[in-house]
């Protein structure tokens, strides 16, 4: 089993790291999660919203990867490494709720909400963690439910009657 070193970045507190990495992990894991599903449903969206909810899906795709970075980059700046391969993603994040075929567009968006909603509830938890640990770390959290909050609104209004 290989061994985790650690390099120490700057004059950082290793419970501050520590502490970082156990609210951002979980956080990258899952957009990372739900960069996966949200482009495996952009290929395969039906039905008669599909040119919109397919170009929808790639921006959703594009913020979760650019949100993952910014998370992952933080514990890295903080001395410590980050295991997001897909392996460790399919192990620690339960996001099965996106077809693996076709589906028509209000269950795809119905499926990508769920995903939304599932990595919300772990930045939801990084930003009430890391306010007594890293308020940097926290503002990375807060910038991402910010994005997040607004691509499920963007969802959710193609099913809003």
């Amino acid at each position: 089993m290989p061994t985790t070193k650690t390099t120490p970045v700057a004059a950082v507190d290793p419970t501050v790291a520590a502490g970082s990495a156990q609210f951002l992990t979980p956080v990258v894991h899952g957009l990372q999660a739900l960069a996966v599903n949200g482009k495996q449903a952009h290929w395969n969206v039906r039905g008669t919203n599909f040119i919109s909810i397919h170009e929808l899906l790639d921006t959703v795709v594009a913020h979760a990867q650019g949100w993952a970075d910014d998370a992952a980059e933080r514990v890295v700046a903080l001395g410590l490494p980050i295991d997001a391969r897909l392996n460790t993603v399919a192990e620690k994040v339960d996001a099965t709720g996106v077809d693996a075929g076709f589906s028509q567009w209000q269950d795809t968006v119905r499926a990508v909400i769920a995903d939304i909603d599932r990595v919300g509830a772990d930045v939801q938890a990084a930003i009430d963690g890391l306010d007594e640990i890293d308020l940097t770390s926290q503002d990375i959290a807060i910038a991402i439910k910010e994005g997040l909050d607004k691509d499920r609104w963007f969802l959710v209004a193609h099913l809003a009657e």
